[in-house]
């Protein structure tokens, strides 16, 4: 079947990039095409051809159809803003008192400086629970992100080689500089709906429906509804929903329902936005007085380290692989670890936890335990075999049958 986007409009979008006299700039607006334009390539019975209509109280814009409305997203190119993203989790993690945050948190470590005001150890809190965010920005070189807790707040703030971050709470400062720190940022863990929707249009294919679901308000603002669902069965995924501005195309809101029904699995999405170029002064940052500040140099030989170590590490998983295609494909690999994950009261807190998850299995491949959550589940057998994805715990059974 015919793609919907031509080749001309493709080599368009490419030629813009190309054109752009500064190399970075250039980078960033291939960079910010890449994700849509390979999701307008999608064959036509994937993405809805029918404009939708608004309902009743909803704002009545002009009709739109997915194909036009992805394009719109293509074209985005929101340089400033500032405003207030609200983030909500629930992945059906058990309550432990946060004990899941703090076991987060601890797997994050080991790659961090020990700092509390180290990135890799704050924004893990985004995993459970609903959180405000204070974002801001002003082109590619300036950012800022706060979280805002009871009492506290943890920031962070990217202006031009400097990175900062900075825990109210333990009035400690984590700082980095690089050449190429902007892109280093992005490594870290999404925190508004554009971020989020960037990762979903990726899995944009053959097996998705796309259609737009009419129209809403959000922060005050006009938007879009795009609709995406998977087409297959066995899959843990639902529905995501993604608002995005009529003026601008940018995403205000990103909604992920799962299949079984019940709260949205993640719900992340602008109470409060502008447009307008934020003062100068808020990515300004002075260590308080009497803070602890952590200095960590990112340089190249840091990352090619980092780098070469990564290589390592997945050197030694064994047989790494993905079976099946789509929503319901699922990662497998072998740890070479035999006898499972520890579960036992022996284990300390990181057994109770998994523990607590985990549900006995059997099959043709042997003995094992499959950890569950609302979206993703993941089975370990006793062999060591790991088998994850957004599917069903049949699915990995199934899967881990077939492979063993």
């Amino acid at each position: 079947m015919a793609p919907y986007e031509s080749d001309d409009a493709v080599d368009t979008a490419r030629a813009d990039a190309a054109r752009d006299e500064d190399p970075r700039a250039g980078r960033r607006k291939a960079a910010r095409y890449a994700v849509p334009v390979a999701v307008v390539g999608v064959a036509a019975a994937t993405i809805g051809l029918v404009p939708a209509l608004a309902a009743s109280g909803d704002p009545d814009l002009p009709r739109i159809t997915a194909k036009q409305l992805i394009e719109k997203i293509a074209k985005s190119d929101v340089q400033q803003l500032s405003g207030t993203v609200r983030v909500s989790t629930d992945l059906g993690l058990p309550n432990l008192g946060g004990l899941e945050n703090n076991l987060a948190s601890g797997a994050t470590k080991g790659s961090g400086d020990g700092s509390s005001a180290d990135p890799q150890s704050q924004l893990t809190s985004l995993v459970s629970g609903t959180h405000t965010l204070r974002v801001a920005a002003d082109g590619p070189e300036k950012q800022k992100l706060s979280l805002l807790e009871s009492g506290s707040e943890y920031s962070l703030i990217h202006n031009g080689k400097d990175v900062w971050g900075y825990d109210s709470k333990s009035n400690a400062v984590h700082h980095s500089t690089s050449a190429d720190s902007g892109k280093d940022r992005k490594a870290e863990p999404p925190a508004t709906p554009k971020d989020f929707a960037d990762q979903a249009l990726k899995s944009v294919d053959d097996t998705t429906s796309v259609t737009v679901d009419g129209t809403e308000r959000v922060a005050g603002r006009d938007a879009y509804k795009l609709l995406i669902k998977p087409r297959q069965s066995g899959t843990t995924v639902g529905a995501i929903s993604i608002a995005v501005d009529a003026k601008t195309g940018m995403p205000l809101k990103f909604t992920l329902t799962p299949k079984s029904g019940g709260a949205a699995v993640l719900d992340a999405g602008f109470t409060q936005v502008s447009f307008a170029k934020p003062a100068a002064s808020a990515f300004d940052f002075t260590p308080p007085k009497g803070a602890k500040v952590t200095e960590k140099k990112q340089d190249s030989t840091a990352r090619e380290h980092g780098r070469e170590s990564g290589e390592g590490f997945a050197k030694g998983m064994q047989g790494t692989g993905v079976i099946g295609k789509g929503w319901t494909s699922i990662a497998t690999f072998d740890t070479g670890a035999k006898g499972g994950l520890p579960t036992g009261s022996k284990s300390g807190d990181l057994g109770g936890f998994v523990g607590s998850l985990g549900e006995k299995v059997s099959g043709k491949f042997g003995k094992g335990t499959v950890f569950s959550t609302r979206l993703v589940n993941a089975l370990i057998t006793d062999n060591g075999k790991v088998y994850a994805g957004t599917v069903t715990k049949d699915a990995l059974v199934k899967a881990a049958d077939a492979g063993k």
